[in-house]
């Protein structure tokens, strides 16, 4: 089985570029982040013709989150337990939905971005992620030999070697120790990066700002990934990420991450 994940940056306006994608990649599951679209407004006849069945959460024309399966698409969460609320009055954003796909709980997270470090927005993001990791240290616990996926955009750099030079997000979020820690808690929870091992750095990345050729000169960051379970990672046969998604006229600001399962 091949799962992916991608941060599309509208699918409204990348729909064509999915339904490519899917086909090219020969791809069973797929988690979706950036979706900015409402559940009302989603381009689900393509897919669906595909075969595809489609989860969606989408409140506003911001953030977004889906999963897409050809292989069952059952038990549908939109949220996890204990997932903060941002706004005011607080709500809760469409930053996370799960299914269960052909035996694998399948995650795809939207991380907030935290915009510059001290801004309400960098504390709701480590409170986020906290809240992640609880959730996430409880399925483990419930079920040792549950089959999980929390795939998606971080929106963390947890190595150096996961941006193009450090010395420009010296002031920046994404790098910053509580983030990075907050990354390594989860991971310490139990769920390992299965990607890294098959496309190691430096210079891999799977982010790049549409801003001054970023992506032409390989000036991004790794910050879209695959943590999986114990039982989930070994049955990891391989990865990769799809560099050449993010080329082209109309592409995302992010490419795809793919991982084999036995």
């Amino acid at each position: 089985m091949r799962i992916a994940t991608w941060n599309v940056n509208s699918v409204r306006s990348r729909i064509d570029r999915l339904e490519a994608f899917l086909k090219r990649q020969d791809v069973d599951v797929i988690a979706l982040q950036e979706t900015k679209a409402r559940d009302d407004q989603w381009p689900l006849m393509g897919l669906e013709a595909m075969g595809y069945e489609v989860a969606t959460y989408g409140v506003d024309q911001w953030n977004g989150v889906a999963v897409a399966s050809r292989v069952g698409l059952d038990d549908v969460e939109r949220g996890f337990d204990r997932m903060p609320e941002w706004g005011d009055p607080p709500g809760a954003e469409a930053r996370a939905i799960g299914a269960t796909c052909g035996g694998v709980r399948m995650w795809s997270l939207y991380v907030p971005n935290g915009r510059k470090p001290d801004d309400p927005h960098y504390h709701y993001k480590l409170a986020w992620l906290a809240a992640l990791r609880d959730a996430a240290t409880r399925w483990l616990t419930d079920d040792p030999q549950a089959r999980v996926a929390l795939t998606g955009d971080w929106n963390i750099a947890p190595r150096d070697e996961d941006v193009f030079d450090m010395a420009a997000y010296a002031k920046s979020t994404h790098v910053t120790p509580p983030e990075r820690a907050a990354f390594e808690a989860v991971v310490e929870a139990g769920y390992a990066d299965v990607v890294r091992p098959f496309a190691p750095g430096p210079d891999v990345f799977t982010y790049w700002d549409y801003y001054r050729q970023r992506f032409e000169r390989n000036r991004g960051m790794r910050i879209d990934f695959v943590l999986a379970s114990p039982a989930l990672a070994e049955q990891v046969t391989g990865a990769t990420i799809d560099r050449d998604e993010r080329a082209g006229t109309g592409a995302s600001d992010h490419a795809p991450v793919l991982v084999d399962l036995a």
